[in-house]
């Protein structure tokens, strides 16, 4: 797994009194919220599968719901420009935190597409599995088996979502994006059809912390990062930008179309400097 690390991670700062307090104020609600919402998702995922199959018209709402609940809980603003586009296909985005999923699904039903390892991850897996997350392995054996999910999970109205930098950083730039799952989009099977929306997302963090605030790098441990956001005083802000959608059939492979959507990504992320 790469782990993007600049070799600064920021020493951790104490928690104070007041500081946990706000942390209980605010996870609490969230906890409870995750409590009632992830088994009523389980349950209704039963007949919604038997009835639907992939399909899923009913258990993404509750993802939405917990997400955009989940946000307004801790203080998070989340200013949003553009939309996300009704077109069948996926989304691609930089990565900065363990944030942006709850950011991203607060303002559009998808399905993230994640390595494998995550599914080991404490807490975080098992709600990734729970939600639908697409688990990927890069090896070639796997490689026939994962392109017909994705055909599958795409044909049957999913929207998809990965991070093409396949790494968090610090919040603080957008890395080169990897080529390799937009082969994915690109078969016969698929490119006519498809669009790929590229998504900008800046975290401008609270006033008086460090600009990378919300960044989640190197060997930073979740648990703290988690303390740290529910802990602080006043949240910040992040900028969502939506730009327009590419038509995967307007590019002739994979990495013009990866350098397509890096390149809307880079812009955006720079336009919401401030």
């Amino acid at each position: 797994m790469t782990i993007w690390d600049d070799g600064e991670v920021p020493l951790d700062s104490p928690i104070t009194i007041a500081g946990w307090l706000r942390a209980l104020r605010r996870g609490v609600p969230i906890i409870l919220l995750l409590l009632v919402c992830f088994p009523a998702l389980l349950i209704l995922r039963v007949p919604e599968k038997w009835i639907w199959g992939y399909r899923r018209p009913i258990t993404p709402w509750i993802t939405q719901f917990v997400c955009i609940s989940a946000c307004w809980v801790i203080g998070l603003k989340r200013n949003v420009s553009g939309a996300p586009t009704p077109d069948r296909g996926a989304y691609v985005a930089n990565h900065s935190t363990w944030l942006d999923i709850f950011v991203l699904n607060a303002s559009k039903r998808i399905y993230f597409v994640a390595k494998a390892e995550v599914q080991g991850w404490p807490g975080i897996g098992w709600l990734a599995r729970g939600t639908g997350t697409v688990f990927i392995r890069r090896n070639r054996q796997e490689a026939k088996r994962q392109q017909q999910m994705f055909e599958d999970r795409l044909r049957a109205g999913h929207h998809l979502l990965f991070f093409p930098e396949g790494t968090s950083t610090d919040g603080q730039r957008v890395l080169p994006f990897k080529t390799t799952l937009f082969a994915a989009f690109t078969t016969d099977a698929l490119r006519d059809f498809l669009t790929i929306q590229p998504v900008s997302l800046r975290y401008h963090a609270p006033a008086g912390e460090d600009p990378r605030f919300y960044g989640w790098w190197g060997d930073m441990g979740f648990g703290y990062g988690l303390l740290k956001v529910l802990a602080v005083r006043r949240q910040g802000v992040v900028d969502v930008t939506y730009h327009p959608p590419l038509k995967v059939a307007d590019f002739p492979d994979r990495k013009a179309l990866a350098a397509a959507c890096e390149e809307a990504v880079r812009q955006g992320f720079i336009g919401s400097a401030r």
